[in-house]
């Protein structure tokens, strides 16, 4: 019965369209019903597959530069000062539009990663072998991901806390390799994601924001990006990315 209830929210689940409580319910469902986890796992790998052959009709930046150019190449001496004020005129247009466009585009590619991470958390949950290396130990888990990244990263002391570390794995975002570790607090578990950081990933929030019904928190540190991703309590998401922040 509580399958009925819950596979027909599948699709809300994984385009972040439930309401937290909702989402908190069927999150918990999944990890004990390898039925519609697997439901939901065959989701997101369709959405990840129309996300990527999305992507390769998206419009360059080149654009505009080339449309600013052949702006830039009129001549002057053509113009009265009506015509410049005009011209004045549609360069604010322009700007303003651009502007706007602009700050689309990069709330549209933040949705786009935060989207793909929670795609990330969701299908790992779902899995029936959620990590490579399974382990509490830190000293375990770091050194494993060598020679499989690009980077090294330092993980925190957890011991006094209320989190635990259940171990990791090597995921993808947008082609980059990086680390996927997964901790638990309670009855909850947390997705930690770190990869390098590159002049085309989004701005970040300040503190814990709420995405794709699951809350988020992002920082840069040493070259990396840390994404922590959960269906967790904020308090909880700021507690655990404190610690990763003061680990070395």
């Amino acid at each position: 019965m509580a399958c009925e209830q819950w596979r027909g929210k599948l699709d809300l689940y994984v385009d972040g369209e439930l309401e937290a409580a909702e989402a908190n319910a069927l999150s918990t469902h999944l990890r004990s019903c390898s039925a519609c986890a697997s439901d939901a796992l065959e989701r997101v790998q369709l959405k990840r597959s129309i996300q990527t052959a999305g992507k390769r009709y998206e419009p360059r930046a080149e654009l505009r530069k080339k449309i600013a150019g052949s702006a830039a190449a009129i001549p002057v001496a053509r113009f009265g000062w009506w015509r410049w004020a005009a011209v004045a005129a549609l360069a604010l247009i322009v700007t303003g539009g651009w502007l706007y466009t602009s700050l689309g585009i990069e709330k549209a590619q933040r949705q786009r990663v935060y989207s793909e991470l929670a795609d990330l958390h969701v299908s790992t949950l779902a899995s029936a072998t959620p990590v490579d290396v399974l382990s509490s130990d830190r000293h375990t888990v770091k050194p494993w991901f060598q020679g499989k990244i690009p980077f090294t990263f330092n993980l925190p002391e957890l011991q006094g806390s209320e989190f635990s570390l259940l171990g990791g794995r090597v995921a993808y975002l947008e082609q980059s390799a990086g680390a996927h570790l997964i901790f638990q607090v309670r009855q909850h578990k947390i997705s930690v994601f770190i990869f390098p950081d590159r002049a085309e990933m989004p701005r970040l929030a300040t503190g814990p924001v709420n995405e794709v019904s699951f809350n988020v928190e992002s920082w840069t540190k040493n070259g990396l990006r840390y994404f922590v991703v959960g269906d967790a309590s904020a308090d909880d998401i700021r507690a655990l990315s404190k610690l990763l922040r003061n680990s070395g």
